[in-house]
């Protein structure tokens, strides 16, 4: 890369991890996430759109499109089944970058059923990059160009960058929420053994044996059992789980 691009897509990244670090919520990983996706239409020179797909429920779902026939392109690549979004997150290569540089040329083949699509739509190239998140969570960002051969080698380090940073930001939140929910479930535990504690006269250590026999017996989980008796703590005489 030449050196005014490397300091635009540092300056870009740094921006970003900043916006993270200050914004840890999931509202403000959302606004992390779009401004990534901006920065990198604005940073990779053949970009003319992008977004972010995501696997949700065995379906992609598309994120922060920067044009609204980015979300449709997007969504015909997972209704197909086919194109480099859904490439980039099943099947990527090692270097996470899946490359279409013409969808009227050459890569019509590879994707015969999208690349009609693409081409319809204004988009001749594509550059999906794998975004770098543990194996709950798939998603690629895409760049979409109205140029074929838009993408070089230079094009292809910077998305891979992009792409580290959104996965990055993806899975910082995915620990903050993996934590927060572990702190919910504990208080909600402590919650649960100090009514049982009250009701039945035992200690700590046994009210939790109380909760943990009681899920096996029921096949519920802690929590959930957990969650019946804070509910049932107004009441005198409550009736066992069902």
């Amino acid at each position: 890369m030449t050196p005014g691009r490397d300091e635009q897509v540092v300056v870009a990244l740094r921006t970003a991890a900043r916006a993270l670090a200050r914004r840890p919520g999931i509202r403000d990983l959302e606004e992390t996430l779009r401004q990534i996706v901006a920065s990198a239409v604005v940073t990779v020179p053949g970009a003319d759109a992008a977004s972010i797909s995501m696997t949700r429920e065995a379906r992609v779902e598309t994120r922060h499109p920067t044009r609204e026939a980015i979300r449709a392109l997007d969504e015909t690549q997972s209704e197909l089944g086919e194109g480099p979004c859904i490439s980039a997150i099943e099947d990527p290569p090692a270097s996470g970058v899946v490359v279409a540089q013409d969808f009227a040329g050459e890569d019509a083949q590879r994707w015969p059923r999208f690349a009609p699509r693409a081409v319809e739509a204004g988009y001749r190239a594509l550059m999906s990059t794998r975004m770098a998140t543990d194996d709950s969570l798939r998603a690629a960002l895409n760049l979409y160009s109205a140029t074929p051969h838009a993408f070089d080698d230079d094009d292809r380090v910077l998305a891979g960058l992009f792409g580290v940073q959104a996965g990055l930001a993806l899975y910082g939140a995915q620990q903050v929420q993996h934590l927060q929910r572990a702190v919910d479930s504990r208080d909600l535990i402590g919650r649960a053994k100090g009514v049982l504690a009250e009701r039945f006269g035992v200690d700590d250590e046994s009210a939790f044996r109380m909760l943990v026999t009681s899920s096996q017996e029921t096949n519920m989980k802690v929590t959930a059992v957990a969650q019946w008796v804070a509910d049932s703590a107004g009441s005198k005489a409550a009736a066992p789980p069902e």
